[in-house]
């Protein structure tokens, strides 16, 4: 009998170019977190033309580098994602927005979220961010995966966002300070 173990992911920095031609992808990825419960904005079901819509949405952002989002592809699948919102106004150019941090179900338990995560944390850093922000569902996944990551906890709101089947959930802001 053989056994094979997946492969070690691929991590890109998207162009704007490239999230153009990877939008369907992204949007798979997208459309399945919000199937699975992931509170990131979105209602069920979504629409994958909805979905490809919001990403390419994304691009002239990505084109003015006030957006960074990388794609991390796992046996030639791109199965994660996550992005980065450094601040442009003067008085909060020392800070940055984690977002939409997502992998596919196919993908999960491999420690991908957290290497995403770690991608982002250096690139804030290497931009010049000292401060890093970023919300999610209180008692999610993801705020577990915070947490265990360092992050530090600033305050829950209750009834902030609706989760996908337009239930009002509370949501737990983080900070994390760059290295």
């Amino acid at each position: 009998m053989v056994t094979t173990t997946p492969a070690e992911p691929t991590f890109i920095r998207l162009s704007e170019a490239r999230l153009l031609e990877s939008a369907g992808a992204l949007a798979e990825v997208l459309v399945d977190a919000v199937e699975d419960g992931a509170s990131i904005g979105f209602l069920a079901p979504l629409d994958p033309t909805a979905a490809v819509a919001w990403w390419r949405e994304q691009a002239p952002a990505v084109a003015a580098g006030t957006v960074i989002i990388w794609a991390a592809a796992v046996d030639g699948q791109l199965s994660g994602t996550i992005a980065l919102k450094l601040e442009d106004m003067p008085n909060g150019r020392h800070r940055a927005e984690v977002k939409k941090l997502m992998v596919h179900r196919r993908a999960r338990r491999r420690g991908l979220g957290r290497q995403l995560l770690t991608i982002a944390e250096a690139a804030a850093g290497a931009a010049g961010s000292t401060l890093l922000l970023l919300d999610t569902q209180t008692g999610s996944a993801a705020d577990a995966l915070y947490r265990a990551a360092g992050w530090t906890a600033a305050g829950v709101i209750p009834d902030y966002a609706a989760d996908p089947a337009g239930v009002l959930q509370p949501t737990t802001i983080f900070y994390k300070a760059c290295r």
